[in-house]
Parts: C-alpha cells; structure tokens; sequence
C-alpha cells in the first residue's frame, strides 16, 4: 500500500469512526447519560436509604392522631357503679328521686401509664367529637399542602420543597404539644397536615428518577414496605417510652431536623431542571452522580446531552395542548376520570380507618396498632409477585372485594360476640383488614397512573390525589360513630370497599397494553374490552385452547398417515 493509498484509508477510517461516534452520542437524553453515570450505584443506595428515612418520618407523622389519642378504658369517678361512664344517678332531696346527672371528672386505666392528650383534657363523652374535629383540621391541611407544595416544587425544585414540607410537619407537631384547647388543636392539626403527602411523594419522585427502571419496582416497593411498617410498629412503644402525648410530638418531630443533611449527599431532580431549561445545571448533578459512583464519563457525553434537550425546546412547540379537563369533554374518558375519582376518595377513606380504629377490640390499641403494622411489609411484596400476573384491574377489584367481605366479618364480631373472649381473632381481622388496605392503596395508584394519559398524567394524578384527601376529611367522623355502636365503622366501609370493587371491573385493564399517549388515544383504550376479562384467564384459556389445537392436530396427523399392509410370504 503506498503513501496516498494509506492517507486515504485512515481519512475514511477516521469518518467512520466519527460517525460512529456521533451515532452513539445522538440521542443522549436523561435515561441514556443517567445508565453511564450509574443508574443502581452507591448514589442509589444513599437514595433509597434516605427514602427509607423519609418513610418512617411519614409514618410517624400520618399516625400521631391515633398514638396521641387513644382512649383506655374509663369511668365516671362520681358514680357508684363502675359502669356508668357519661351519667349516674344523683338523689336530689327537693324532687325526692334519683335523678341522671353529667359527669365532671373521670377515672382512666393509663396503660403502661402512658397520658394521651384523652386522658389529659379528659375528651370523652360530649368532648369526645373533639378528637374527630381536629384530625379533620389535619386532613383539610393535608388539601391545601398538597396543592401548595406541588406548586412549590415546580418553582424552586423538589429537593428544597420536600426539606420545608417535612419541616412543616414538625412544626405543627411543636405547636399542637403545647396546646390545651379545641381552636389551638385544631390549629395545630392543620400545619401538620400540610406536609401529610408531600413529604413522601417528593422523594419518591428524587427516587424515581435516578434510579434504575429495572430497579424501581423493588427497590421503592421493598424500602416503603420495610421502613414504613418500621415507623408504624415502633411508634407505640416510642410513645410508652416518653410518657405523655406531649413528650412523643417532641420525639417525633426531631428526627425531621435530619433533612438539613440531604442537600450534603441528594442533588436536585435533573429532570425538574430539563422542564426549567437549566440544562447545564442537570448535566452538572448528573457529572456529580458520575463522580459519587466512580463512573469515568467522558465530557463530550454530557455536551450532546445539552445539545439533544436543545434541539428538543425547538420542537416543544408541536407538542400535545391536552389538559385535564379536556379528559371531562368525551365520555369514555368522562367515565373513567369519575370513577377514579370515587375510588380515590372510598381507598383514601377505607387506609385511613381501618389503620386507625383499633379501640374496642378487646386487646390493648396501641399493641394491636403495632403488631398489625407489620401487614405493610406482605402488602408490598403481594404487589411485586402477583400484579403482574393477575392484572391491575384483578388486583384492584379483588384487594377491595376480599377486604371488604374481611372488614364486613369484623363488624359481624363486635356485633355479636364479646371483644373481650375473642380478642384474637379480633386482632387477627384488623390485620387482614389493614392488608388489604393498603393493598388495595398500592394497587390503585399504579393503576390510576397507567389509565390516566400521558399528557396530562401529572396534573390528573394530582388531582384525583386531592379529591381522596379531601374526601379523607370524613373518616375520623366514620370512626366517632363507633360510640354509638361500636361495628357502624367496619359496616360502613366495607359498603364503601364493596362499591370500589364493582367499580374497578368498569374500567379497562392496562397490564402489557400500550398506554395511551394522549387524550385521543385515552378515548379509545380499552374499545370492546368485556368487564369480566381478566389477563390471568385469558392466558389459561388461551393454553387451553393452543393444547386442545395441538391435540386435533396430532391426532388428525395420525388418521392422515398411510396404513402399510404387508402381505405374507
């Protein structure tokens, strides 16, 4: 080969492996450049450990209602019968009768001597709604929390809005452990409701995004069960350890203060930061992530990544127009946006009672409220081996319709039998009934999620999010009237739960279907899908069907084969 001929090979050796290049580079969009920076390394696992801290944070605060209200058994120390609670009979000499008079003062069983905020203001009898007013302050806090730290985090970024909404919550817990009075408490009740949901689901969205899609539904599903059951069973015995109800809002409003650490080891969501234009600011978490990991990324990969989102702003402006309330204009969509909205709001209501009516059933609440707390961890291991066989909409319908029939059980119990003599299997009942709860609250936010379009996914789980919580401003009122009999609650829901599950099979099933994109597509998915079709049968028929078409075809191969008669010699 001489000189020429040699320029001239590694001239176009050198295009084809700049075109190679480019080939690879084109294209780097978040999920290309977050797998070579490390998309399941040591950032990812800081991730998750800190969502696991989130988790118990979330489950201390969500429950405080119930740990700092329990009401242990009680009774009028006025009367001269040890079961009369509200009333006794007083001889009044001007009348010349027994007469029903009001108790004043009480005497309470404390367990473990644990005073909660019952047993101290003495809100029993007329005083008892006080209870129920103030965590409906908390839920109506939980509304507006929502709406406006989600319009935070779009203006200042999740990472600083999930640090101030936690921040939030323990304020509200300072402020409600000096109160004595119903406004105050109620006062109090509000500003922790405000961080009820965002504080969790803001860092799941930091989770989310950096980590590995073929990671996500373990490791979110796993660390929210394991941490979350952790915060829920260790609460009471927090609660015995300190004393008072006083003592454990202190106790579990500090460990809040640890979220001033995470902007030391979390960076800000880079893909918040695509939708702000701060494309440099995303490739620079995104280099950190790279270096925290110990990923040799080479620069020219986060260049293209700020030219491909570039070149992407430019084409933004043929997107979708979709919006929310374009999914109220067809009614398809009509439909399925109104059933997910009543489903939200019957599973928002049905976790939120049976998590906390725990009192009356023959055993202590606050070591029923723990040993039950341990349902969360099989609810989340349910959703990871059986959703994807069974369907969204099987599991749906199914985690409503069983934990209706279980809580309807319940009800039939208190009704008829004595708590006291069957306390076991009571315990036994709550238990299953809170896992199929929050069964039932896992599946239906991946299930909303996949129905909804995408175009107008963000704004329409939003909502329906919303509606539930505010919805969940009536449970503490459900679980009152339990004093005036004491099964209404569980009767009550499940009613509720029986009505989500009939609801669930009007919708369409998502399981290994192209999502819709766009409200167009919203329209038509699903077209001529049977209410009863469900992917786990479908697949058995289909085996069926094939085994039975491979058997007439075996056979009808065998009939067809030529019978060969030899003759004798």
């Amino acid at each position: 080969m001489d000189a020429a001929a040699a320029d001239s090979w590694q001239t176009c050796a050198g295009q084809r492996v700049e075109k190679t290049a480019s080939r690879n580079l084109i294209g780097m969009d978040f999920e290309s450049v977050l797998e070579k920076c490390g998309s399941f390394g040591r950032y990812q696992f800081v991730l998750l450990g800190l969502y696991g801290y989130t988790n118990i944070l979330s489950s201390l605060h969500y429950f405080s209602q119930t740990i700092i209200s329990f009401t242990p058994p009680y009774t009028c120390n006025s009367a001269s019968s040890s079961d009369e609670k509200c009333s006794y009979l007083e001889w009044n000499p001007n009348s010349m009768r027994n007469e029903s008079t009001k108790c004043q003062s009480w005497d309470f069983e404390r367990e473990m001597g644990y005073e909660s905020i019952t047993t101290e203001l003495e809100w029993v009898c007329d005083d008892a709604y006080k209870l129920a007013v103030g965590q409906s302050f908390f839920f109506v806090g939980s509304v507006l929390g929502t709406l406006f730290f989600g319009y935070l985090a779009d203006r200042i970024g999740r990472l600083p809005a999930c640090m101030l909404t936690t921040l939030t919550g323990a304020l509200g817990y300072f402020i409600t452990s000096f109160v004595s009075s119903l406004p105050f408490f109620s006062i109090g009740r509000f500003i922790s409701g405000l961080s009820t949901d965002t504080q969790y689901y803001l860092m799941y969205i930091l989770v989310f995004e950096y980590l590995s899609p073929k990671r996500r539904t373990l490791g979110l599903n796993m660390v929210l069960a394991v941490f979350y059951s952790i915060g829920i069973m260790f609460s009471p015995w927090l609660a015995f350890w300190v004393g008072t109800w006083r003592h454990y809002l202190w106790a579990a409003s500090l460990p809040a203060l640890g979220v001033l650490c995470y902007p030391c080891v979390l960076f800000e969501s880079a893909e918040w930061l695509l939708t702000k234009r701060q494309f440099k600011k995303a490739a620079n978490c995104l280099r950190r992530i790279a270096k925290f990991n110990g990923r040799q990324v080479d620069e020219s990969v986060f260049d293209q990544f700020i030219k491909f989102y570039n070149e992407k702003l430019n084409e933004e402006q043929k997107s979708t127009t979709d919006t929310f309330m374009g999914m109220l204009r067809t009614p398809r969509l009509r439909k399925f946006t109104i059933i997910l909205l009543i489903k939200s709001m019957i599973i928002t209501v049905a976790f939120d009672i049976l998590s906390r009516n725990m009192e009356g059933m023959g055993t202590s609440p606050f070591k029923l409220f723990s040993y039950t707390g341990i349902t969360v961890l099989p609810a989340g291991l349910t959703i990871i081996l059986f959703q994807n066989y069974i369907g969204r909409k099987g599991m749906a319908c199914a985690s409503l319709f069983v934990g209706a029939i279980i809580t309807a059980a319940t009800g039939f119990i208190l009704a008829s039998l004595n708590p006291a003599d069957h306390a076991l299997v009571l315990a036994l009942m709550v238990g299953l009934g809170r896992y199929g709860a929050v069964v039932a609250y896992d599946a239906e936010a991946q299930y909303a999620a996949e129905i909804i379009p995408t175009s107008v996914r963000g704004r329409g789980m939003s909502n329906i999010h919303v509606v539930g919580y505010a919805f969940g401003f009536f449970s503490s009122y459900i679980i009152f009237l339990g004093t005036i009999y004491k099964p209404l609650p569980s009767i009550f829901i499940s009613l509720l739960m029986f009505i989500g599950a009939a609801l669930c099979l009007t919708l369409p099933e998502t399981l290994n279907k192209k999502l819709p994109q766009t409200l167009a597509d919203g329209e038509v998915f699903g077209v001529g899908e049977k209410w009863f079709y469900f992917p786990c049968l479908s697949r058995r028929r289909k085996s069926i069907e094939k085994t039975s078409t491979d058997v007439s075809v075996i056979t009808s191969t065998e009939n067809s084969r030529p019978t060969i008669v030899k003759e004798n010699p």
